[in-house]
C-alpha cells in the first residue's frame, strides 16, 4: 500500500472514531412506562475501543493497515464513581474469545467514554477466561472486584475442549489501575457464577451474594440469589449458603437468576438490580428486575415487584447470545440521580437513567408477582376498579 494510501485510511479510521466518542446521546423519546430513561444509542460497543489498540499503526510492519487484535464485543461492565467520574470496568472480548477488562470513564455518565486496559495479576492456576466485574467500595476502605475466573474443567472426559467450571475470582484496588489479586473464593457448590460483595461488614464479617450452581451453564438443584459470610477476604471461604431470592416456575426467573450490581444503601433498604432467565421456544431469555431489603438484615427480602424492570428491546435483542439483558454495574449519585449499565445480547453497552424516588416507587408499590394467572387478572381488576372511583371522583375522560 503506497503511504499516501496508509496515512489516508489511517485518517479516516481516527476520524471516524473521534465522531464516535464525540457523539451525544439523547434520550429515547418513544419510552414511556415512567421507571426510568432509555437511550438511543449504546454507550460503549466494540468501535469505541481505541485504534491503536487493535492495528499495528507503523507502515513498514503493517504496510496494508490491517487490524492485527480484533475486538468483537465491549459489554456487562462494573461500575463506581471515582472523583466525580462515572467509571465502568467493561469485559472486552477478543476476536479469540478472550475477555479482558478495561476502564471507562465519563462525567456524564451517558456518553465521553475513553479506555484504558487492565493487566489483572493471575493466580497459582491461572485463568483461562476473565469477565463480568462487579465493583464494590467497601467500608474496609478497598475497592473489590469480583468476577467469574473460568478455566477449562478437569473432570472433562478426553476430546471434550468446551466444559468449563467456574468460580468467583477476587481483586482489589484504590485507583482502578493498580490491582492485587487475592484467592478466589471457596465454597462447597460445584461452581460459582454472579457472586457480589456487600460493601458493608455484618458481624463483623464479609457477606456475599452467591449463585451456587451444578455445572457451567445449568443452576440444577443450585440457582437463585444466596447469602453467605466469611471471616477474610484474604482467603475467603464461605461453609454455608441460605438461598435468599429463588428461582421460581412461571416467572422471569424460572431457569435461573442472579444478583447484579452491588445493592444500593437507601433510606428504605438496600436496593438490588438482578437478572432472571426463563426459556422460551427462541432458547434463553435474560430479563432484569429489582428487590429490596432489610437494612439490618440485608439477607432479608422486603418487597419484590412482579415482572421484569428491563428487558431487551429492538436492536438489544441482537447480538451474539440473543434475547439477554444483563447488569452487574450501577452509579447512585449524589443528586439521587441512579445509572444502570446494562449489556445487550453479549455484544453492546446500554445505560438507563432514574431517580432514586422513583426506583423506590417502583420497588415498594408494584404488586408481587402472585404466580397464578387468576390472581394476576384479580391484582389487575383492583387497578381498574380503583382508576375507575379516580375518573369518577375528578371527572377525568376514560
Amino acid at each position: 500500500m503506497p503511504q499516501d494510501v496508509f496515512k489516508k485510511r489511517l485518517a479516516r479510521l481516527l476520524r471516524r472514531q473521534k465522531a464516535l466518542l464525540g457523539r451525544r446521546n439523547k434520550v429515547d423519546p418513544t419510552w414511556e412506562n415512567g421507571w426510568f430513561e432509555r437511550y438511543r444509542d449504546p454507550v460503549l460497543t466494540e468501535a469505541h475501543v481505541p485504534i491503536f489498540w487493535r492495528y499495528d499503526l507503523d507502515p513498514a510492519r503493517n504496510p496494508h493497515l490491517l487490524e492485527r487484535l480484533g475486538v468483537n464485543a465491549v459489554f456487562n461492565p462494573g461500575a463506581i464513581e471515582l472523583d466525580g467520574r462515572i467509571c465502568l470496568v467493561c469485559r472486552v472480548e477478543g476476536c479469540d474469545r478472550k475477555s479482558f477488562f478495561a476502564v471507562a470513564e465519563s462525567k456524564t455518565g451517558t456518553d465521553g467514554f475513553r479506555e484504558r486496559p487492565i493487566l489483572m495479576p493471575e493466580t497459582a492456576d491461572p485463568d483461562v477466561n476473565v469477565y463480568d466485574m462487579r465493583l464494590v467500595r467497601h467500608e474496609d476502605g478497598w475497592i473489590y472486584g469480583l468476577f467469574c475466573t473460568e478455566r477449562k474443567d478437569p473432570a472433562a472426559p478426553p476430546g471434550d475442549t468446551s466444559s468449563a467450571a467456574a468460580q468467583c475470582g477476587i481483586a482489589r484496588t484504590r485507583d482502578l489501575d493498580a490491582w492485587e489479586r487475592l484467592d478466589d473464593l471457596k465454597s462447597d457448590s460445584a461452581q460459582q457464577r454472579n457472586v457480589v460483595l456487600h460493601p458493608e461488614f455484618v458481624g463483623g464479617k464479609y457477606a456475599f451474594y452467591t449463585r451456587p450452581q451444578d455445572s457451567f451453564l445449568e443452576a440444577g438443584k443450585g440457582g437463585g440469589i444466596g447469602w453467605a459470610l466469611a471471616d477474610s477476604i484474604e482467603h475467603a471461604v464461605i461453609r454455608e449458603e441460605k438461598i435468599i431470592d429463588a428461582k421460581s416456575y412461571h416467572t422471569i426467573k424460572e431457569v435461573k437468576n442472579g444478583a447484579g450490581p452491588p445493592p444500593l444503601r437507601t433510606p428504605r433498604g438496600w436496593l438490588h438490580v438482578a437478572h432472571g432467565v426463563r426459556n422460551t421456544a427462541a432458547g434463553l431469555r435474560y430479563v432484569l428486575y429489582a428487590l429490596l431489603c432489610d437494612l439490618a438484615h440485608p439477607e432479608r427480602v422486603l418487597h419484590r415487584p412482579g415482572g421484569y424492570l428491563i428487558a431487551p428491546r429492538g436492536e438489544e435483542r441482537v447480538g451474539d447470545v440473543s434475547n439477554v439483558v444483563f447488569s452487574n454495574g450501577a452509579v447512585l449519585r449524589g443528586d439521587g440521580r441512579l445509572f444502570i449499565y446494562y449489556a445487550s445480547s453479549d455484544t453492546r453497552i446500554h445505560v438507563a437513567t432514574t431517580t432514586l424516588d422513583r426506583m423506590l416507587d417502583y420497588v415498594t408499590n408494584t404488586p408481587e408477582d402472585p404466580l397464578r394467572s387468576y390472581a394476576c387478572v384479580v391484582q389487575r381488576h383492583e387497578l381498574i376498579n380503583r382508576n375507575l372511583a379516580t375518573a369518577k371522583r375528578r371527572r377525568l375522560k376514560r
